[in-house]
């Protein structure tokens, strides 16, 4: 069962002081894998308390899920802080922050934080103040380096719409380059179990048998091989 704050958290005016109240018990709740704190009217401190939330990789279990949107009172060393939170978890994979006035230099940085991240699949960038200069960087992201993103919203930009198209149609192709994988995988495990189900029934089936040889004229060597793997040498004579 996980923790949501949808219809509790967002579009309350929580503050940082606020957040700061309830961060003891989201610290310690054992299932909180969501969190949404859209316009809650947010600061740096804020962030701060956020950021304990996604503990760095392999620390423990944090949020997947985190939402952000509309908190205009977040600075640009409060992003800052985040995007290195977001690099280093191993956990969170969708990440909303749109409505924030974020800009082409924040954009950049979260840029980097989604090279590095090894889970984060969503992005939501929508109406944050960006160009064509995020746009480029974006693209030469997804276009030459390995990132687990799969959606990435830049609609509500100063983004012209070739390049928002460019970027969406490879990370479509990247989505279907890791199916076909996901696909060849399967198809060699499945093989790879087949051939040793027939190679234990060829082994249970030689093991059932019994192999004779002539050794010489006068002399029958008989071997009899059990289901055990044993065997057993007999000498008759002829």
């Amino acid at each position: 069962m996980s923790f949501k704050s949808d219809n509790l958290l967002h579009g309350s005016p929580l503050t940082d002081a606020g957040l700061a109240f309830l961060n003891p018990a989201l610290s310690i709740h054992p299932s909180l894998v969501a969190l949404d704190l859209g316009d809650c009217m947010l600061g740096d401190e804020g962030i701060n308390l956020i950021c304990g939330l996604l503990p760095p990789d392999g620390a423990k279990s944090g949020l997947k899920e985190l939402t952000l949107s509309a908190n205009p009172g977040i600075t640009a060393k409060g992003w800052g802080r985040l995007a290195i939170a977001v690099a280093h978890s191993s956990q969170v994979r969708v990440l909303n922050l749109d409505y924030n006035p974020l800009g082409d230099q924040i954009a950049a940085m979260l840029a980097v934080s989604v090279a590095s991240s090894r889970t984060l699949e969503v992005l939501d960038l929508e109406g944050t103040g960006l160009t064509n200069q995020s746009a480029l960087i974006l693209l030469d992201m997804v276009e030459n380096y390995p990132t687990a993103l799969r959606t990435l919203i830049l609609a509500e930009n100063n983004i012209s719409p070739e390049l928002q198209q460019q970027i969406s149609d490879l990370l479509s192709e990247g989505e279907e380059e890791e199916e076909t994988e996901t696909r060849e995988v399967m198809a060699r495990e499945k093989n790879s179990w087949i051939c040793q189900s027939n190679l234990f029934c060829l082994t249970s089936n030689s093991l059932a048998k019994l192999h004779f040889s002539i050794s010489d004229s006068s002399s029958q060597m008989v071997l009899v091989t059990s289901g055990l793997g044993e065997s057993l040498l007999a000498e008759t004579e002829m």
